[in-house]
């Protein structure tokens, strides 16, 4: 296709013509697909079945000499805590292994911020004015925790190489900013690894709010789609050189490595903060399910085993990314009106359309039948002031139903430039 901003009035009429009857014809169709959160499909979920096999009254309850079972253990089983280790790459003791659900844990990380403070800091709830920094595009799930609480929320451009620094080292001379948004690897929905320039930065900042903090989601750490993967440089290692390890609160989860309801979720940080966290959980709970720990370590044993296992992941998942990135290069590579990033791994694809056609796209897709994530969502308050960004959730659908899928977002796409630039 030729660059649609090339096109002569009579040329783009005509080719809006051709796209509603393409539009229409899908229509027909009575579609029915859903790519608006990343999902795995069910053939990711069986091949983890064999999970629930390792634990049974045969081989019993023992992790170590613990009975999982019963009551105890605030931070997780040593196994479990030694099996987070080593996917994060740092000591045991800094990990606390919770439930099914790391947004859960920050979650309530930051309910602890409102509420308790941090680490003897004033509550947050008490503070006139507070802020969070949100790198964009950005996930959806973090700023609606930050919203609740009422932060103000302050958008941070994304780049090739992660959050725009210069603008991060800036904003947190602000005591306002109590902390930012990260997902280093294979970001949401952008799909980049931050480099070891932006990871080393981190490292160094020198905040003005003493518990200002780092949410560092590693959500995408082991969810490698290539066998030349991104490397992300370890941020508790180069924050302990800093002599700033206080700064990084870091959370992962099995979610997507084995269930994504019946997971296990972990969080890491240092001494000081760990000591602050389980000093509120010591109220909180008695201690999280030990005997799906236990499934869990029996099953993976190390990272080396989770490793093994994500391979069987990729190989589902792969195709399904190429379908969504051929289909884009062949439909709007040369159109003008999209760009992308092919990312080596995580769970998304994120488009830039033209400025202004995001929401038109995604109401012509519901129209016709495929559910995408709402404009915006990648966006603090659901706002994306350029109107542009979507994401695309390649994991739930067959192969077959995702390249219907893409086939007719790139045609809703090409409708809602066109349409658009008609108008003008």
């Amino acid at each position: 296709m030729s660059s649609i901003a090339s096109m002569s009035k009579e040329e783009l009429t005509l080719r809006l013509a051709e796209c509603r009857e393409k539009y229409a014809a899908y229509k027909a169709q009575h579609l029915a697909l859903d790519m608006s959160r990343g999902k795995p499909g069910p053939d990711q979920l069986d091949i983890s079945l064999e999970v629930l096999n390792c634990v049974n009254a045969r081989d019993g309850f023992l992790a170590g000499n613990v009975d999982t079972r019963n009551y105890g253990i605030l931070d997780g089983t040593a196994e479990a805590k030694a099996l987070f280790a080593d996917i994060l790459g740092v000591p045991a003791d800094t990990v606390i292994v919770g439930g099914n659900s790391s947004l859960n844990m920050m979650f309530d990380y930051i309910t602890q911020g409102m509420v308790s403070g941090i680490c003897g800091g004033k509550p947050w709830i008490t503070c006139e004015q507070r802020k969070f920094l949100c790198p964009v595009p950005g996930y959806d799930r973090h700023f609606a925790i930050t919203q609740r609480y009422g932060f103000e929320m302050i958008p941070v451009p994304m780049t090739e190489a992660g959050p725009d620094m210069d603008e991060v080292e800036r904003l947190v001379q602000d005591p306002a900013v109590k902390g930012i948004w990260c997902v280093p690897m294979y970001s949401n929905p952008d799909g980049i690894t931050y480099s070891d320039d932006t990871v080393r930065r981190f490292a160094n900042l020198k905040p003005a709010a003493a518990d200002f903090r780092i949410l560092w989601d590693n959500a995408y750490c082991v969810h490698h789609l290539t066998d030349t993967p991104d490397t992300l440089l370890n941020l508790y290692n180069e924050a302990l050189k800093a002599g700033n390890e206080d700064l990084v609160i870091q959370f992962t989860s099995t979610s997507k490595i084995s269930f994504p309801g019946a997971g296990v979720a972990a969080m890491a940080a240092s001494p000081k903060n760990v000591a602050d966290i389980k000093a509120r959980m010591t109220i909180q709970t008695i201690g999280h399910d030990k005997v799906n720990m236990l499934r869990h370590t029996r099953y993976f044993k190390n990272a080396e085993g989770v490793h093994a296992h994500m391979k069987r992941h990729a190989a589902i998942l792969r195709p399904k990314f190429n379908i969504v990135t051929n289909t884009l290069e062949a439909r709007l590579g040369q159109s003008g009106i999209a760009r992308w990033h092919k990312p080596n791994g995580g769970y998304f694809v994120s488009v830039q359309l033209l400025e202004g056609t995001a929401a038109e796209t995604v109401r012509l897709l519901k129209e016709a039948g495929v559910v995408l994530t709402p404009a915006g969502a990648t966006y603090p308050y659901g706002r994306d002031p350029y109107d542009r960004t979507l994401r695309i959730a390649p994991s739930y659908p067959s192969q077959e139903e995702l390249q219907t899928a893409m086939d007719l977002f790139c045609v809703c796409a090409e409708l809602a430039a066109l349409t658009k630039l008609l108008a003008k």
